[in-house]
């Protein structure tokens, strides 16, 4: 039976973001050659700038109707709380993690998490840009994916998936891991997906620079959770493997 040294694994995933915004993404005002719509509202109850001459407000009272609306070539933001700033807001759960010595009789696992929403854009793209694992001896790449693939092992493999990992699904995962997205509030409100590749339990694929989450609208929070495998095989050279995690978080428009 033989013994391989294991990966200090998810080491401080590093979140970087990447904003594709120019003074051409902004909201575009209701206007023509006689007039303008700036950010006002019709009803009664509510206002945009309430001020005194310590502070300003925004008030939302007798607000009866709220949300977004689309059309094939429009998007609209109703309620009192508008706002004509786009952004995107992205975390991730930093730190590391010692998965131990890996071996050839079994499947290491592992799980980190991150949150994605945008406003006023056409959506966001989430996309890993590392390296997998590496050996700070002897140097060697822990073999990445190329296709979903079930765990095997005894054979070297790294590999993720967004998804609810259980040894019961149709492909058994090596465990009982990891999590569906989770929208917040709710679907009504958020819109992330996982791609098609990285959204299947017990199967698992990793190449870097791949989109593994995504939303093709204006979107509140989606969390994700990623769950990681390692798999060796009798080859795989000994050493610490070493994961630095980056995600790269874009908002299309």
């Amino acid at each position: 039976m033989k013994w391989r040294r294991g990966a200090l694994a998810v080491g401080s995933i590093v979140s970087v973001l990447v904003f594709a915004l120019n003074p051409c993404a902004y909201a575009a005002q209701s206007n023509s050659a006689n007039y303008q719509v700036n950010e006002v509202f019709m009803g009664s109850g509510g206002e945009l700038h309430a001020c005194g001459s310590q502070y300003c407000s925004k008030q939302s009272a007798g607000e009866i109707a709220a949300g977004n609306m689309a059309g094939t070539a429009f998007k609209a933001h109703g309620g009192f709380n508008t706002d004509r700033e786009p952004y995107l807001a992205f975390s991730v759960a930093g730190g590391s993690t010692d998965i131990g010595t890996l071996s050839t009789i079994g499947t290491a696992t592992t799980t980190a998490t991150f949150a994605v929403k945008t406003y006023l854009a056409s959506g966001y793209v989430v996309q890993f840009a590392s390296d997998p694992p590496t050996s700070n001896g002897i140097p060697h790449v822990m073999n990445a994916l190329p296709t979903p693939t079930a765990s095997s092992v005894g054979t070297e493999q790294f590999g993720i998936n967004l998804v609810e990992n259980q040894t019961s699904c149709t492909t058994p995962a090596p465990a009982n891991f990891g999590a569906d997205p989770v929208q917040v509030p709710d679907n009504t409100f958020s819109f992330g997906t996982v791609d098609p590749d990285y959204n299947t339990c017990g199967k698992f694929m990793y190449q870097k620079g791949d989109t593994i989450a995504s939303s093709n609208r204006s979107s509140g929070e989606t969390d994700y959770t990623v769950s990681f495998i390692y798999n060796i095989s009798p080859t795989t050279p000994d050493g610490q493997y070493v994961y630095n995690g980056t995600l790269v978080a874009t908002s299309t428009y």
